[in-house]
């Protein structure tokens, strides 16, 4: 099975387990009119299949109209440049991932802020990275994954989507956690990067848990460890990396929802009340297990809270690799 074929049954199940329409919950937003979810990436990929649930969530809650719209480009820029200035009533939002946060690290310019120029919602959920190899790779776990490369420096080699997505953060995080010397091997995008390691032409790969679940289900792949504090329920045998003796190594790919800066507060509070009802669910629920994800929720501080702590940890990541994207 190929992570395009994964993503697009991932997809179609989801959409179809929230297809049962429910009565209106929460107040409208903006007199009724369309809301639209900004995604910054394409379709079929784990940041916009939760951007449609949430838009079905929503729109049963608040009975009104919540449609999902891909502004793709410069790694997530257009997108979030759009919503940040974007009219602050509630009617324009981004489900935002760690791009939001890593993004003014990478870039040696942007056009706009969006740690002022982007207000939280409401976190809504999250799911681990996961360290991928193929089943014949000569080691099993993560732990004697580390060992062999601090044996061989140079030797081990690691893919990505392209320099500065999760995946390829997650990696240099680890490196810099462990002490390794893997080299890397940008991609232009996750679905080259892991057919190239389903071949053995690069060592290992990390990958959030939602895409590689099918493959690892398939037995086309195997996990080393799980970046997590805890053990996934959907890969109940793999260890985290914590309890593989490589410790404060913990990596999830989130997703929440933001809008442009200026939002009244009761605009954000109905939102997030009505993320928090479409989060206990469940129709919500289900979709979101069916990506092995965790359900976040909270209010808009305890996602600027998160925000915050992100900011902190991947731009450290980046300023001590020098990662750079132009």
């Amino acid at each position: 099975m190929s992570l395009h074929c994964a993503r697009r049954a991932l997809l179609s199940a989801l959409v179809l387990a929230a297809a049962t329409p429910r009565p209106a919950g929460a107040q409208s937003i903006a007199g009724g009119r369309p809301i639209r979810i900004i995604v910054p990436f394409g379709a079929g990929g784990a940041v916009d299949i939760v951007a449609r649930i949430v838009a079905r969530e929503l729109s049963a809650q608040l009975n009104q109209s919540v449609v999902v719209e891909n502004r793709t480009g410069a790694g997530g820029n257009i997108a979030m440049e759009y919503v940040a200035r974007a009219q602050p009533d509630g009617t324009t939002l981004l489900m935002a991932s760690p791009s939001v946060v890593a993004n003014p690290f990478l870039y040696a310019s942007l056009s706009y802020d969006p740690a002022t120029q982007l207000a939280p919602v409401g976190l809504v959920g999250e799911v681990p990275s996961v360290l991928l190899a193929t089943p014949g790779f000569e080691v099993s776990d993560a732990r004697a994954f580390v060992a062999a490369a601090r044996a061989r420096p140079g030797h081990f080699t690691f893919g990505s989507g392209g320099a500065g997505t999760t995946e390829h953060l997650a990696a240099e995080m680890l490196k810099a956690r462990a002490g390794l010397d893997i080299t890397h091997v940008p991609y232009r995008g996750g679905a080259p990067a892991m057919t190239d390691l389903q071949a053995g032409r690069i060592s290992v790969m990390f990958s959030n848990l939602s895409g590689a679940l099918p493959l690892l289900q398939a037995g086309q792949l195997k996990a080393l460890g799980i970046a997590d504090r805890r053990r996934s329920p959907a890969l109940r045998e793999v260890p985290t990396f914590a309890e593989q003796g490589i410790a404060d190594f913990n990596v999830t790919v989130w997703w929440g929802l933001m809008g442009p800066n200026g939002m009244p507060a009761e605009v954000v509070s109905r939102l997030n009340a009505a993320l928090q009802a479409a989060l206990a669910s469940a129709e919500m629920r289900a979709a979101l297990d069916r990506l092995a994800a965790q359900s976040l929720g909270g209010t808009a501080e305890d996602f600027a809270a998160h925000l915050a702590r992100e900011r902190t940890a991947w731009g450290a990541v980046i300023r001590a690799a020098g990662i750079t994207v132009e």
